[in-house]
């Protein structure tokens, strides 16, 4: 019987993973991965109960189920990169990172450790194979595609992981975990960054970063406004600013580090808050082929459509997508992700 351990978060989607692997024959064991541990106790971390829904889950289906810590592992790779990310003004993705570093890193090896020939878990995502390997493929759920999330992974990982919920809608899944009477059926999804999740961000980015505050400018230099540190906005933001006055809303539309100015516009479609063009690095495809230079789709943020765009190479380590339409916020830190048709090809850090 093949092996699968299935990363358990206490959700309802790892659950029903779990559930469905177990019907198709496998030999499935859970785990639930510890990632943090600084302020466990602070009233918005839900480790204990997410562990006790996990438990509660593995118990009513009949699985083994052990908490594993990769607290270390999450400073050492993830978390050192967020602080050093916002440090130097850009807006990262830590999530994208935890998938390819620790939840299919860490976590993978892990379970091969274990004997086991793959790894599962909730993510809403397929993959299917090309002619180079294995590659990941938009989810059912176009609403709960997270294929953005995962486009780091590279080929050694996709091909060890399963994806149970990829041809599933969400509400599918619901019935099944209301059906099968498991703890967590009508638990809401979680939100927010995976360390923070509902807490305050600035007084969380308070405890690792001192606040150095500075002035609000307009592109010509006009003082609006005084912000709270840099790190704190992000390119497109609205909320939060605290400029009053008359006229349209104003928005965040870049950083000058070395002046500590925060630039802000006033009204959505501002000339400074649309870019045709990008360049990205740090680069990672699934196939560990670079793709062809021509037209994809591509997406600067997780929730946007797929916007035509042609890809070109600056130089194998660095990408220029041209967008046919003026993109809005596009952000450095930010991940873009390349897709082909319903392929996930990969993509890259956002650098201008």
């Amino acid at each position: 019987m093949t092996k699968v351990v299935v990363g358990m978060s206490g959700g309802v989607d790892s659950s029903v993973a779990a559930y469905l692997l177990k019907q198709q024959g496998y030999e499935v064991i859970g785990i639930f991965m510890q990632n943090w541990e600084d302020d466990n106790n602070d009233g918005y971390c839900t480790i204990k109960e997410d562990s006790m829904d996990a438990i509660a889950v593995a118990d009513l289906l009949g699985i083994e189920i052990e908490i594993v810590n990769f607290a270390k592992e999450y400073k050492e790779r993830v978390f050192s990169y967020f602080l050093a990310e916002y440090q130097a003004g850009r807006t990262p993705n830590p999530d994208i990172l935890c998938n390819s570093e620790i939840k299919f890193k860490a976590f993978l090896e892990h379970a091969l450790n274990l004997g086991a020939e793959y790894v599962a878990t909730g993510h809403y995502v397929d993959k299917q194979v090309s002619q180079h390997g294995e590659v990941l493929v938009k989810a059912a759920d176009k609403n709960k595609d997270q294929s953005y999330f995962l486009y780091r992974l590279n080929q050694y990982q996709i091909s060890h992981s399963l994806f149970p919920l990829g041809g599933m809608c969400k509400p599918e899944v619901r019935k099944i975990a209301a059906e099968l009477n498991l703890p967590n059926a009508s638990k809401k999804d979680s939100t927010g960054i995976c360390f923070i999740g509902e807490r305050p961000f600035r007084a969380f980015l308070q405890q690792y970063m001192p606040i150095k505050s500075g002035k609000m400018v307009t592109p010509d230099g006009k003082i609006v406004g005084e912000h709270q540190g840099l790190m704190y906005y992000t390119i497109g933001q609205r909320k939060g600013l605290g400029i009053g006055g008359q006229g349209d809303p104003w928005f965040v539309a870049d950083k000058n580090l070395s002046a500590n100015e925060l630039i802000v516009v006033q009204g959505h479609q501002h000339p400074m808050l649309l870019k045709q063009t990008l360049r990205a690095s740090q680069l990672s495809f699934g196939q560990n082929v670079l793709p062809a230079a021509g037209y994809y789709t591509a997406k600067t943020r997780y929730r946007m459509q797929d916007a035509a765009c042609q890809l070109g190479y600056v130089n194998e380590d660095c990408i220029e997508l041209s967008f046919t339409e003026p993109q809005w916020a596009i952000t450095p830190g930010q991940s873009v992700v390349i897709y082909d048709g319903e392929l996930c090809l990969g993509g890259g850090i956002i650098v201008s």
